[in-house]
């Protein structure tokens, strides 16, 4: 499959060829959207919780007497049917919500994603992307120029590049990360993928070559 390849001018100035391995796979929606909500749970921070009889504090001594009081009987006042007392089946911060899933799943469902984005046109190449100073606005008119005006985006660069973050973060919609790091669950979040012709060769080498030797 060939795509596009833009300058940062927004012209066409060639085109790219895409892996097939990697951006013509067929969907399978169902193991896309196990291994979405798998990432998801995995990203999930508990933070939620409660405490039971034994951590809230006070209750050392007996509130009245077993007998004699006319009143139900009692041992501690933080007992769970009193008020400010411990809390039954409540959430606790560690309750594990993660979730495995195998690395042929996850690599498969990142190439059907991939795939689906080329496919629908919300795959982007530029030829390159560069800015001398990390200046929020160069991006930002990087971005009107291109295809993915006004929506959002997920930058794709070969490589961490310091000057690009700090100037695409304040951006809306947008983020930026490294190919290498492409995963199902950031993909779907964004509408275009936005990527620079050696993105391509970082992806390919990082997702084939490790698929090849696992399958070895």
């Amino acid at each position: 499959m060939k795509v596009p390849v833009y300058n940062q001018e927004g012209k066409e100035v060639g085109e790219a060829l895409l892996p097939k391995e990697v951006f013509d796979v067929k969907l399978n929606s169902d193991l896309v959207h196990q291994v979405a909500v798998a990432q998801s749970a995995n990203r999930r921070i508990v933070t939620a919780h409660t405490k039971n009889r034994g951590e809230v504090s006070g209750g050392g001594r007996k509130p009245w007497r077993q007998k004699g009081t006319g009143r139900s009987r009692h041992g501690s006042i933080r007992s769970p049917i009193w008020k400010g007392g411990g809390v039954v089946f409540g959430p606790r911060k560690d309750r594990d919500y993660s979730q495995k899933i195998n690395k042929k799943m996850r690599r498969k469902a990142l190439f059907m994603v991939l795939s689906s984005k080329a496919k629908e046109g919300n795959l982007v190449v530029i030829e390159d992307l560069k800015i001398e100073t990390p200046k929020t606005k160069l991006i930002a008119e990087t971005l009107n120029k291109l295809p993915v005006k006004g929506n959002s985006c997920l930058i794709a660069v070969p490589e961490k590049n310091e000057n690009l973050l700090k100037a695409s973060r304040n951006i809306e919609k947008t983020r930026m990360m490294a190919a290498s790091d492409l995963n199902v669950l950031d993909l779907l979040t964004f509408k275009f993928l936005l990527m620079p012709k050696d993105s391509i060769r970082q992806i390919k080498s990082t997702f084939l070559k490790t698929n090849n030797l696992s399958e070895k």
